[in-house]
């Protein structure tokens, strides 16, 4: 029986980030994962669709080149290169972690893992047949989640599918009506309308990206509206049917029903927790509405036992799993440590125009009873926007009436999700408009717009 200081099951951006950290603190590490190292965010979420939108992203600038006085002909699309470049891309990032792996003497098991006892896992490897069991004194579980499914919009992998199989897919549809328009759906149809897909979004909630300021929401319809992104808010879909060249969709928005026609439907319908066949009742490990219930130090009612990213709560984002191992870590290392605020957290999605923003929104401040004040300047009015030809989108801040301390920030535009870290670190550190209007910001930058919609809080705006 082999006997380690911690054990983290999952390889994702939590749990990689822990079995290092850990190592790094001194202590005996095993990492345990059943697929690829690095999860799905590396393998089949975050990266590759990453990969996929810089080719799309390419692809634009070429087609718009001519406006640059840059002449060339149409460009052609070949999918299958699109796609085997994307996974190239995760292959060698995978190949890296499993690198810093031996490099921090982390000890890699792959397989599946379950809770057998007190402070004991064992894990069984599928293909191999090889079962080990491990004797560990902390456990981290890091076991991340997978695609949701709705009951009445079954993923069969060829007419409806889940966002792994449009990471693969070689051959596009003619038409692909995508249901969800969270970061995932909302990513899907950019890049999809600009390979040559007719896009259909269908959102339950009234506007897109339901978690963002309402502003930014509107201004991402409008936009999508201009790339001919057909979208439906507030609609639900009802009923879903085969025909001989695809499906049809019944759906239920704010005028009655309406019937839709698409050759494929993509579910970005969210996630769920992967809190089963765990072993978690052996230990008694409490669930609380999917996700495993943690306390401030990520430290389950079982002591010993850790839950990190996807597994345990919302938001489902990389870096909040990365910043809660190393909270983690700290604790068992006996360091002091400070829970995570979720209004810390920034949020990113890459369409173009990209989405960003960190803090709270105005109904989160109307809901406080804040009184607040916001500050909005354009892109159109930076002069580096401009040479862009990057001029659509807008930087909000929302701030206390009194104090003028920055509570939250959003972004739509060029480079949002690259903004959004400075302004992360405004509202973590307490920083105020003034803080940021007297920052020197190099000329001309994107960022020039942090300071400009501080000064415009402040009144003394130069370029509005």
């Amino acid at each position: 029986m082999d006997q380690y200081d911690i054990a983290v099951i999952g390889s994702g951006p939590g749990g990689y980030v822990a079995a290092i950290r850990a190592a790094q603190h001194g202590m005996k590490t095993v990492l345990i994962e059943k697929e690829a190292i690095g999860g799905v965010c590396l393998n089949w979420g975050c990266i590759p669709t990453k990969a996929i939108i810089h080719s799309v992203n390419t692809l634009r600038a070429v087609r718009e080149a001519s406006g640059l006085g840059i002449l060339v002909n149409e460009p052609k699309v070949d999918m299958s290169r699109i796609i085997a470049r994307s996974r190239d891309v995760a292959e060698r990032l995978s190949k890296g972690i499993a690198h810093l792996m031996k490099k921090n003497n982390v000890h890699v098991v792959e397989g599946r893992a379950r809770l057998e006892g007190e402070r004991t896992i064992r894990t069984e490897n599928k293909e191999s047949g090889e079962v080990n069991v491990i004797r560990v004194e902390h456990i981290i579980l890091a076991t991340g989640s997978r695609q949701k499914e709705l009951p009445h919009l079954p993923i069969d992998g060829k007419k409806v599918i889940g966002s792994r199989h449009a990471l693969e897919l070689s051959t596009l549809p003619a038409s692909l009506a995508i249901i969800g328009a969270g970061a995932i759906g909302v990513e899907f149809a950019y890049i999809y309308r600009h390979l040559g897909v007719e896009v259909t979004l269908i959102e339950a909630m009234d506007t897109l990206l339901p978690n963002e300021d309402e502003e930014i929401s509107q201004e991402l319809l409008r936009q999508f509206k201009k790339q001919k992104i057909v979208c439906h808010v507030g609609s639900k879909l009802l009923s879903l049917s085969e025909t001989d060249d695809g499906l049809t969709l019944t759906l239920e928005g704010p005028k009655g029903e309406k019937e839709l026609q698409v050759q494929q439907v993509l579910s970005a319908v969210g996630v769920r927790a992967n809190t089963e066949d765990l072993g978690l009742e052996t230990l008694g490990v409490a669930v609380e509405k999917g996700f495993i219930a943690v306390d401030g130090d990520q430290q389950t009612n079982v002591k010993g036992i850790y839950a990190i990213g996807d597994v345990a709560g919302n938001p489902c984002l990389a870096h909040k799993a990365g910043k809660e191992a190393r909270i983690v870590i700290d604790h068992i290392s006996g360091k002091k440590t400070v829970a995570l605020d979720r209004l810390h957290i920034p949020a990113c999605t890459y369409c173009e125009p990209q989405v960003a923003s960190v803090g709270m929104r105005e109904k989160d401040a109307l809901e406080k009873n804040i009184v607040y004040e916001v500050s909005k300047v354009a892109y159109r009015a930076m002069g580096k926007a401009v040479a862009m030809d990057r001029i659509d989108g807008f930087l909000k801040l929302v701030f206390e009436k009194n104090t003028k301390k920055i509570i939250g920030a959003h972004c739509i535009g060029s480079e949002a999700t690259e903004l959004i870290a400075e302004l992360t670190l405004s509202v973590t550190r307490g920083m105020t408009l003034s803080d940021l209007a007297e920052t020197i910001h190099a000329h001309p930058t994107l960022s020039e717009l942090i300071p400009e919609t501080a000064e415009l809080g402040l009144g003394e705006a130069i370029h509005v």
